[in-house]
């Protein structure tokens, strides 16, 4: 996964759960280079979470998804 696609992918997990981009600079909250470099140097089974706003991200190679929001 590049770090472009990885950056999509973060950005579109957070809109599908209604925080807009407009809401949030993903720099703040995220290297989104250094965690590409992490996932693609670590095993299938290496999952990493952070936290965007009030949203819980979890990260592996396969998958992006918003694990936890303040529904």
């Amino acid at each position: 996964m590049s770090e472009r696609q990885l950056l999509l992918e973060i950005v579109d997990a957070l809109e599908e759960e209604g925080l807009s981009q407009g809401e949030y600079q993903l720099h703040q909250w995220v290297n989104v280079e250094a965690l590409e470099r992490l996932i693609e140097s670590a095993d299938a089974d290496l999952e990493v979470r952070f936290s965007v706003a009030e949203f819980q991200i979890l990260v592996t190679q396969s998958v992006v998804q918003v694990v936890w929001s303040p529904s």
